[in-house]
């Protein structure tokens, strides 16, 4: 698996012009929004129905190392948006699995 290197997405016109323009996939644990880009971009959005900032800040560490794992499995780039639903427990395995589920059902 080659090691692919992805940009973060911080300004929220960013954000803003993903969640108005942007596709969206499902899954149990996660909703992604993404569109085609020019360069590989992802971004993370927790809410604070989450919990404290404690919990909010591990959501976002395991997601960014699940979405570090999958992103040789993409075949375009693309920018996208990573939601964590509200679950009682996060594990990286179970994010993992979601997304290389998405990427195979949305090919992306």
């Amino acid at each position: 698996m080659t090691k692919m290197t992805y940009f973060r997405l911080k300004k929220q016109a960013d954000f803003q012009r993903l969640f108005h323009k942007g596709k969206r996939a499902f899954s149990p644990s996660l909703t992604v929004i993404y569109s085609s880009a020019e360069k590989m971009t992802m971004g993370i959005s927790v809410g604070k129905k989450h919990g404290k900032s404690v919990v909010r800040n591990r959501i976002k560490r395991l997601l960014r190392e699940a979405f570090r794992s999958v992103q040789g499995e993409m075949k375009g780039t693309y920018h996208l948006v990573l939601l964590p639903k509200v679950a009682e427990e996060y594990s990286l395995k179970t994010f993992e699995r979601h997304l290389q589920c998405m990427i195979k059902k949305e090919k992306l």
